[in-house]
């Protein structure tokens, strides 16, 4: 049996199926992964499960939808929407390029800083010393976004441990009190 989608609908008919890679239902690669062999197929299809996992974990949850922001790339409702992949060449670097369903999505600040909380909040669970994660451009306000999550990485970098997001710059939409 099906079960039901939090907006009517089964999960079937809503959904992909969990692994499968449908490009013509995720978000063409933009300008943060245009230099750089973008995950396809299998590749793509094992990162985005771990990122589930993180996102599971960390409490990384569309309010809109109300589910895990990685079930996103299977919401057959919104295909030029969720994550794509690259990982830098020699380096276990990950790059992750959030498309947002709108460019006036309240949440993408909240949702970008919450991904890479969760990526590298919890690199113990994955091959990569770090993820990197941005806005698509063409989200309305990516260049401040963009800003921020190059601010958290430099500090991650620094450090090596995720900053406090007492320290961040509130979210619009978002709790300072968020679980990421």
């Amino acid at each position: 049996m099906a079960g039901l989608s939090p907006f009517g609908g089964s999960d079937d008919a809503t959904f992909d199926d969990d692994g499968e890679f449908l490009p013509e239902h995720l978000p063409e690669p933009g300008p943060f992964l245009a230099d750089y062999d973008v995950l396809a197929d299998e590749e793509h299809v094992a990162v985005h499960e771990t990122a589930e996992d993180l996102f599971e974990e960390r409490g990384v949850y569309d309010m809109t939808f109300g589910y895990n922001l990685a079930r996103l790339n299977f919401d057959t409702r919104h295909p030029d929407a969720g994550f794509r992949y690259a990982e830098e060449p020699d380096d276990a670097v990950l790059r992750a390029e959030f498309t947002p369903t709108t460019a006036f999505c309240p949440q993408t600040q909240t949702l970008t800083v919450g991904a890479f909380r969760a990526w590298n909040g919890l690199t113990d669970r994955h091959e990569y010393d770090l993820v990197r994660v941005r806005a698509a451009s063409m989200h309305q306000e990516s260049a401040a976004v963009n800003e921020q999550l190059q601010s958290l990485e430099a500090e991650f970098r620094e450090t090596g441990s995720v900053p406090d997001e007492r320290d961040d710059e509130p979210a619009a939409t978002g709790s300072p009190d968020a679980p990421f």
